[in-house]
C-alpha cells in the first residue's frame, strides 16, 4: 500500500507535457505585445523627421495603440466569453499582422494613427486572453510560473524589438521595423492552430464531451471524470451570470482588487521608460545610434534576468513576496533617478547613475508587477467571471499607460527628470501601500478554491465542520468557515 501511495504521489507532481506546451504557445502572444512597445520607440525617431512631427503629435502617435488596446481589452472579456479563448487569440494574432502590415505602408500621419489604433485593438484583445487561457490550462502548482511566463516573452519581444530597431537604424527603415511585427504574429497563430481550448469554457458553454476531449489532450493521467465534476461543482456554486455573480460582495472586491493593482501598475510610469526610451536616454546625455537603441535594449535585457528569477520565485515563496520586493526596487529606482537628476548634467557620473536607475527601475517592474499582473489576472476571478477580471485589470492598466504616454514628455520638458521622478516615487509608494494591504496569497490554491479567498478577507479559509464559506458567486446562507489567522494578508 505504501508503494502504491508513493507512486500515486509521483504522478501527482508530474506536470503533463501537453498542459505545459499548451501554455507556453498561448503566453508566446506575450512575443507580438513586447516587440510593439519596443519598435515603435525606435521607429518614432525616424517617424518624427520623416512627417515632420511635434512633440504632441509624437505623443498622439504613441498614445493611439493604447486607446485602442483600452478598447480591445474591454470587449476582450466578453468575446472571450462568447466564442472562446482559443478563437479570441487567434483573432487577435491575425488582426495585428494586418494592421502592422498597414502601419508600415502609412503614407501620411492620420493613416499611421488609424492604423497603430487598431492594431491597439488586436494587442488588447490578447492581453486580456492569454492569462484567463493559461490559468485555465495550466495545473496549480506551476501555474504561476507559466503566467509569468507572459512577461518573459514579452521581455524577449522587447529586446527583439529593440535589436531590429538597431539594426535597421543605418537605414532609418522605420516602415521595416513596423512591418516586420507581422513575421511573429503569423508564427504564433499557426502555434495556437494546433492547441485546443479549455475545458472550463467548453463547460461553461454545456460542451460536456469537448470539454472532456480537451482534458484527455492536456492532462491524458488525470482522472478526468472526477476532473469535469470538480469543474462543474464549481460553476454551479457560483449560480447565476456575470451580473448575479458581480452583485455580490465577495466578487466586488475581487474587482476592486484587479481595478487598483492594474492602475498602479502603471501609472508608476514603466511604458514611459518603454515608449521614450531613446527621449530619454538622450536627456541623460546620450547622442550615438548605438546609445539611444542600445541602452534601452540592455534595460530590456536586465528586465529578462528579473522576470526569470521571478518565473523561478513565485510558486516557491509566493505571489505576495515577489510584488512587493519588485515594488521596493522600483521604488529604490526612482530615488537613484532623482539624486542623478538633481546633481545635474554636470555631474561627470550622472549619465552612468541615470542608467543605473532607468535598469533598477525596469527590472523592479518586470519581477514584481511585469509577473504578478498576468497571474492575478488568471486568477483572482471565478470561472463565469474570469475573463472579465483579466479585462477590467489590463482596462486599468492601459487607461493609466495612456495617462503616462500623453503626460510624460511634457512633464519631462517642463519639470525635469527631477520633479518629473519624484512623482513617480510618490505613485510606487501609494502602489506598495495598496499591494501591501489588498494583494492575496493564492499560491498552491486550485482555481476553483480562490473565491472563498475574497469572502475571508484574503486569509485562507480553514475548514469547520458543519460549515461552508460563502464566497464569490456562493449564496449559502450559512456563515463563513473559520479564518486561518496564520495565513491572513
Amino acid at each position: 500500500m505504501r508503494g502504491q501511495s508513493s507512486v500515486r504521489h509521483v504522478d501527482e507532481l508530474r506536470t503533463p507535457r501537453a498542459q505545459v506546451l499548451v501554455a507556453l504557445t498561448a503566453v508566446s502572444v506575450g512575443v507580438i505585445y513586447g516587440y510593439d512597445l519596443s519598435n515603435i520607440a525606435g521607429a518614432l525617431r525616424y517617424i518624427t523627421d520623416e512627417f515632420h512631427l511635434s512633440t504632441h503629435q509624437q505623443a498622439t502617435l504613441t498614445v493611439a495603440v493604447v486607446i485602442g488596446q483600452i478598447a480591445g481589452a474591454l470587449s476582450g472579456g466578453l468575446l472571450a466569453n462568447a466564442i472562446g479563448r482559443k478563437k479570441s487569440l487567434l483573432l487577435a494574432t491575425a488582426a495585428y499582422a494586418v494592421f502592422a502590415v498597414l502601419g508600415a505602408l502609412s503614407a501620411s500621419l492620420p493613416m499611421l494613427v488609424v492604423a497603430r489604433l487598431l492594431l491597439g485593438v488586436a494587442l488588447g484583445l490578447s492581453v486580456v486572453v492569454v492569462p484567463v487561457f493559461v490559468a485555465e490550462s495550466a495545473p496549480s502548482r506551476v501555474r504561476g510560473s507559466l503566467l509569468v511566463a507572459d512577461q518573459l516573452m514579452t521581455v524577449v519581444g522587447s529586446i527583439a524589438g529593440y535589436l531590429v530597431a538597431y539594426l535597421l537604424a543605418g537605414s532609418q527603415s522605420w516602415r521595416w521595423m513596423l512591418g516586420l511585427a507581422a513575421v511573429p504574429a503569423l508564427l504564433v497563430m499557426l502555434a495556437l492552430l494546433s492547441v485546443p481550448d479549455t475545458a472550463r469554457w467548453y463547460l461553461l458553454k454545456g460542451r460536456v464531451d469537448q470539454a472532456r476531449q480537451a482534458l484527455t489532450r492536456v492532462e491524458p493521467e488525470a482522472d478526468v471524470e472526477q476532473k469535469l465534476a470538480e469543474i462543474a461543482h464549481a460553476f454551479s456554486a457560483e449560480g447565476g451570470g456575470v451580473l448575479a455573480g458581480m452583485r455580490r460582495r465577495s466578487c466586488r472586491r475581487a474587482m476592486a482588487f484587479v481595478l487598483g493593482l492594474g492602475f498602479f501598475a502603471h501609472i508608476t510610469g514603466v511604458n514611459a521608460v518603454i515608449y521614450y526610451g531613446p527621449t530619454l536616454f538622450a536627456e541623460m546625455g546620450f547622442q550615438s545610434n548605438s546609445a539611444l537603441l542600445g541602452l534601452p535594449a540592455l534595460a530590456q535585457a536586465a528586465a529578462l534576468v528579473a522576470v526569470v528569477v521571478s518565473l523561478l520565485l513565485v510558486d516557491r515563496v509566493g505571489r505576495r513576496p515577489v510584488l512587493l520586493a519588485g515594488i521596493a526596487t522600483m521604488i529604490a529606482a526612482n530615488g537613484v533617478l532623482i539624486g542623478a537628476f538633481a546633481s545635474g548634467s554636470g555631474f561627470g557620473a550622472f549619465p552612468v547613475l541615470a542608467f543605473v536607475g532607468v535598469l533598477l527601475f525596469v527590472a523592479g517592474f518586470s519581477f514584481g508587477f511585469g509577473g504578478l499582473l498576468s497571474v492575478y489576472a488568471g486568477e483572482s476571478l471565478p470561472s463565469r467571471l474570469r475573463s472579465m477580471g483579466s479585462a477590467a485589470l489590463f482596462t486599468s492598466e492601459l487607461v493609466a499607460t495612456a495617462i503616462v504616454a500623453a503626460v510624460f514628455l511634457p512633464m519631462l520638458n517642463v519639470l525635469g527628470g527631477t520633479a518629473t521622478f519624484a512623482v513617480f516615487g510618490l505613485l510606487a509608494l501609494a502602489a506598495y501601500a495598496f499591494a501591501a494591504r489588498f494583494a492575496p496569497e493564492t499560491q498552491h490554491t486550485q482555481l476553483e478554491s480562490i473565491r472563498h479567498l475574497w469572502e475571508n478577507r484574503g486569509a485562507r479559509p480553514k475548514a469547520r465542520s458543519g460549515t461552508r464559506a460563502q464566497a464569490c458567486g456562493v449564496a449559502t446562507g450559512e456563515p463563513a468557515e473559520e479564518i486561518d489567522e496564520g495565513s491572513v494578508v
